[in-house]
Protein backbone atom coordinates (compact mmCIF):
# COMPACT_ATOMS: atom_id res chain seq x y z
CA UNK A 1 0.00 0.00 0.00
CA UNK A 2 1.08 3.73 -0.69
CA UNK A 3 -0.13 6.77 0.70
CA UNK A 4 0.43 10.27 -1.27
CA UNK A 5 -0.24 13.22 0.22
CA UNK A 6 -1.61 15.21 -2.67
CA UNK A 7 -1.70 19.54 -2.18
CA UNK A 8 -4.86 20.37 -4.39
CA UNK A 9 -4.64 24.10 -3.49
CA UNK A 10 -3.72 26.75 -1.31
CA UNK A 11 -5.45 28.80 1.86
CA UNK A 12 -4.00 31.92 0.32
CA UNK A 13 -4.18 34.30 3.38
CA UNK A 14 -2.09 32.04 5.42
CA UNK A 15 -0.49 29.72 2.09
CA UNK A 16 -1.73 26.59 4.11
CA UNK A 17 -2.37 23.49 2.06
CA UNK A 18 -5.91 22.32 0.74
CA UNK A 19 -5.48 18.82 1.47
CA UNK A 20 -6.48 15.41 -0.34
CA UNK A 21 -4.64 11.77 -0.11
CA UNK A 22 -4.60 9.14 -1.79
CA UNK A 23 -4.28 5.12 -1.50
CA UNK A 24 -3.22 2.96 -3.54
CA UNK A 25 -3.29 -0.45 -3.06
CA UNK A 26 -2.70 -3.21 -5.77
CA UNK A 27 -5.97 -1.93 -8.23
CA UNK A 28 -7.49 -0.31 -5.72
CA UNK A 29 -7.50 3.32 -5.08
CA UNK A 30 -9.07 5.47 -2.29
CA UNK A 31 -9.32 8.70 -1.93
CA UNK A 32 -9.76 10.69 1.27
CA UNK A 33 -11.17 14.35 0.27
CA UNK A 34 -11.38 15.69 -2.57
CA UNK A 35 -10.20 19.33 -2.06
CA UNK A 36 -11.39 22.58 -3.20
CA UNK A 37 -12.99 22.60 -6.48
CA UNK A 38 -11.12 23.13 -9.55
CA UNK A 39 -12.52 25.64 -11.85
CA UNK A 40 -13.30 27.91 -8.87
CA UNK A 41 -9.94 28.01 -7.88
CA UNK A 42 -8.94 29.20 -11.03
CA UNK A 43 -10.21 32.39 -9.30
CA UNK A 44 -6.45 34.05 -7.95
CA UNK A 45 -8.53 36.46 -5.83
CA UNK A 46 -10.45 33.93 -3.97
CA UNK A 47 -10.17 32.58 -0.89
CA UNK A 48 -8.55 29.22 -2.00
CA UNK A 49 -6.17 29.17 -4.98
CA UNK A 50 -5.71 25.81 -7.24
CA UNK A 51 -2.63 26.05 -9.34
CA UNK A 52 -2.11 23.84 -12.11
CA UNK A 53 0.19 21.91 -10.01
CA UNK A 54 -2.73 21.59 -7.51
CA UNK A 55 -4.77 20.65 -9.84
CA UNK A 56 -6.00 16.74 -8.48
CA UNK A 57 -7.00 15.39 -11.78
CA UNK A 58 -3.60 16.20 -12.92
CA UNK A 59 -1.96 14.84 -10.06
CA UNK A 60 -3.82 11.64 -10.51
CA UNK A 61 -3.11 11.07 -14.20
CA UNK A 62 0.73 11.52 -13.37
CA UNK A 63 0.05 8.36 -11.39
CA UNK A 64 -1.94 6.88 -14.56
CA UNK A 65 -5.09 7.07 -12.56
CA UNK A 66 -8.57 8.49 -14.12
CA UNK A 67 -11.16 9.30 -12.06
CA UNK A 68 -13.22 5.61 -12.67
CA UNK A 69 -10.54 4.60 -11.11
CA UNK A 70 -11.10 5.48 -7.82
CA UNK A 71 -12.73 3.39 -6.52
CA UNK A 72 -13.84 4.40 -2.85
CA UNK A 73 -13.85 8.36 -1.48
CA UNK A 74 -13.52 8.91 2.43
CA UNK A 75 -15.18 12.25 3.49
CA UNK A 76 -13.55 13.44 6.37
CA UNK A 77 -16.48 16.26 6.11
CA UNK A 78 -18.17 18.36 3.48
CA UNK A 79 -16.20 21.85 3.58
CA UNK A 80 -15.82 23.58 0.66
CA UNK A 81 -11.95 22.99 1.06
CA UNK A 82 -12.17 19.04 1.18
CA UNK A 83 -15.22 17.62 -1.24
CA UNK A 84 -15.23 20.10 -4.12
CA UNK A 85 -14.49 18.02 -6.44
CA UNK A 86 -17.20 15.03 -5.63
CA UNK A 87 -18.77 15.29 -8.51
CA UNK A 88 -15.83 14.18 -10.47
CA UNK A 89 -15.78 10.37 -9.27
CA UNK A 90 -19.28 9.52 -10.16
CA UNK A 91 -18.47 5.61 -10.05
CA UNK A 92 -17.16 6.09 -6.39
CA UNK A 93 -18.41 4.96 -3.28
CA UNK A 94 -18.20 7.79 -0.92
CA UNK A 95 -17.81 6.65 2.89
CA UNK A 96 -19.06 9.38 5.50
CA UNK A 97 -20.47 9.84 8.87
CA UNK A 98 -24.03 9.22 9.29
CA UNK A 99 -24.72 12.11 11.46
CA UNK A 100 -22.50 14.32 8.80
CA UNK A 101 -24.60 13.94 5.73
CA UNK A 102 -27.76 14.34 7.96
CA UNK A 103 -26.16 17.69 8.85
CA UNK A 104 -25.10 19.01 5.49
CA UNK A 105 -28.69 17.79 3.57
CA UNK A 106 -30.27 19.92 6.43
CA UNK A 107 -28.44 22.86 6.12
CA UNK A 108 -27.18 22.38 9.84
CA UNK A 109 -23.75 23.73 8.81
CA UNK A 110 -24.41 26.78 6.07
CA UNK A 111 -20.93 27.12 4.74
CA UNK A 112 -21.46 23.21 3.59
CA UNK A 113 -24.08 24.58 1.48
CA UNK A 114 -21.82 26.89 -0.78
CA UNK A 115 -20.69 23.43 -2.84
CA UNK A 116 -24.06 21.55 -2.36
CA UNK A 117 -23.99 20.96 -6.38
CA UNK A 118 -20.49 19.33 -5.93
CA UNK A 119 -21.41 16.73 -3.17
CA UNK A 120 -25.25 16.06 -3.02
CA UNK A 121 -25.12 15.09 -6.81
CA UNK A 122 -28.07 12.60 -7.95
CA UNK A 123 -26.17 9.24 -8.70
CA UNK A 124 -23.15 9.55 -6.37
CA UNK A 125 -23.66 6.36 -4.04
CA UNK A 126 -23.00 7.32 -0.58
CA UNK A 127 -22.27 4.66 2.13
CA UNK A 128 -23.37 5.85 6.00
CA UNK A 129 -20.91 4.57 8.91
CA UNK A 130 -21.73 5.29 12.98
CA UNK A 131 -18.93 6.28 14.82
CA UNK A 132 -15.39 4.18 14.39
CA UNK A 133 -15.11 1.75 11.98
CA UNK A 134 -12.60 -0.94 10.62
CA UNK A 135 -12.57 -0.17 6.33
CA UNK A 136 -9.84 -3.00 6.62
CA UNK A 137 -7.03 -4.37 8.65
CA UNK A 138 -4.83 -1.26 7.73
CA UNK A 139 -7.52 1.86 7.57
CA UNK A 140 -9.58 2.91 9.95
CA UNK A 141 -12.28 5.35 9.90
CA UNK A 142 -12.01 7.55 13.56
CA UNK A 143 -15.26 9.46 14.97
CA UNK A 144 -13.76 13.37 15.59
CA UNK A 145 -16.82 15.33 16.16
CA UNK A 146 -16.54 19.08 16.66
CA UNK A 147 -15.23 21.40 13.58
CA UNK A 148 -18.77 19.65 11.90
CA UNK A 149 -20.71 17.14 13.13
CA UNK A 150 -19.82 13.47 12.16
CA UNK A 151 -15.96 14.46 11.06
CA UNK A 152 -14.11 11.85 10.89
CA UNK A 153 -10.28 10.99 11.21
CA UNK A 154 -8.60 8.00 9.17
CA UNK A 155 -6.07 5.94 10.40
CA UNK A 156 -3.84 4.26 7.74
CA UNK A 157 -1.44 1.13 8.52
CA UNK A 158 1.60 0.63 5.55
CA UNK A 159 3.75 -1.71 5.82
CA UNK A 160 6.86 0.18 6.26
CA UNK A 161 5.89 3.51 7.44
CA UNK A 162 3.50 2.14 10.07
CA UNK A 163 0.59 3.94 11.41
CA UNK A 164 -0.04 7.23 9.63
CA UNK A 165 -3.09 9.11 11.04
CA UNK A 166 -4.72 11.57 8.64
CA UNK A 167 -6.50 14.42 11.29
CA UNK A 168 -8.39 16.50 8.99
CA UNK A 169 -10.11 19.44 10.68
CA UNK A 170 -10.02 17.92 13.85
CA UNK A 171 -6.19 18.95 14.25
CA UNK A 172 -5.67 21.10 11.20
CA UNK A 173 -2.32 22.34 12.25
CA UNK A 174 0.46 21.20 14.81
CA UNK A 175 -0.46 24.60 16.92
CA UNK A 176 -4.25 22.97 17.54
CA UNK A 177 -2.75 19.74 18.77
CA UNK A 178 -2.71 20.51 22.46
CA UNK A 179 -6.19 19.90 23.43
CA UNK A 180 -6.60 22.19 26.37
CA UNK A 181 -5.09 25.37 25.17
CA UNK A 182 -5.84 25.01 20.90
CA UNK A 183 -7.06 27.70 19.57
CA UNK A 184 -11.11 27.31 18.51
CA UNK A 185 -11.48 28.67 15.13
CA UNK A 186 -15.23 30.71 13.84
CA UNK A 187 -15.08 27.38 11.89
CA UNK A 188 -15.62 25.11 14.87
CA UNK A 189 -19.14 24.39 15.30
CA UNK A 190 -18.75 22.58 18.66
CA UNK A 191 -15.43 24.31 20.87
CA UNK A 192 -16.41 21.36 23.66
CA UNK A 193 -16.39 18.48 21.34
CA UNK A 194 -13.52 19.89 19.12
CA UNK A 195 -11.39 19.50 22.48
CA UNK A 196 -12.49 16.09 23.30
CA UNK A 197 -11.49 14.49 19.46
CA UNK A 198 -8.31 16.70 19.51
CA UNK A 199 -7.18 14.69 23.21
CA UNK A 200 -8.54 11.26 21.24
CA UNK A 201 -6.82 11.81 18.52
CA UNK A 202 -3.61 12.48 20.83
CA UNK A 203 -4.00 9.41 22.80
CA UNK A 204 -4.64 7.42 19.36
CA UNK A 205 -1.38 8.94 18.19
CA UNK A 206 0.73 8.30 21.38
CA UNK A 207 -1.10 4.29 21.46
CA UNK A 208 0.03 3.51 17.96
CA UNK A 209 3.11 5.95 17.35
CA UNK A 210 1.51 6.97 14.38
CA UNK A 211 2.93 9.98 12.14
CA UNK A 212 0.17 12.37 12.72
CA UNK A 213 -0.80 14.70 9.10
CA UNK A 214 -2.23 18.37 9.55
CA UNK A 215 -3.77 18.96 6.86
CA UNK A 216 -3.62 22.65 6.83
CA UNK A 217 0.13 22.89 8.34
CA UNK A 218 2.34 24.46 5.51
CA UNK A 219 5.31 24.67 7.89
CA UNK A 220 4.45 20.45 8.79
CA UNK A 221 4.03 20.15 5.01
CA UNK A 222 7.60 21.07 4.42
CA UNK A 223 8.90 18.55 5.82
CA UNK A 224 6.81 15.80 4.52
CA UNK A 225 7.13 13.40 1.75
CA UNK A 226 4.65 15.12 -0.49
CA UNK A 227 3.63 14.27 -4.15
CA UNK A 228 5.05 12.71 -5.94
CA UNK A 229 6.61 10.96 -3.29
CA UNK A 230 4.61 8.51 -1.13
CA UNK A 231 4.70 6.60 2.10
CA UNK A 232 4.56 2.64 1.90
Amino acid sequence: MRLYLLRTGTIRAIGAPVPAYLLVDGDSATLVDTGYPIDLGADPDGFVTVSPAENLLTQLDRLDLRPADVHRVICTHLDPDHAGNHDRFPDAEFVVQRRHLDAARSGEVDRIELIRDRWDVPGLRYRLVDGDVELSPCLRLVSSDGHVPGHQSVLVRLPNTGPVLLAGDAVPMSGCADAERRPITPFDVDAAAVRRSTARLAAIAAETGALVVYGHDAAQWATLRTFPNCYD
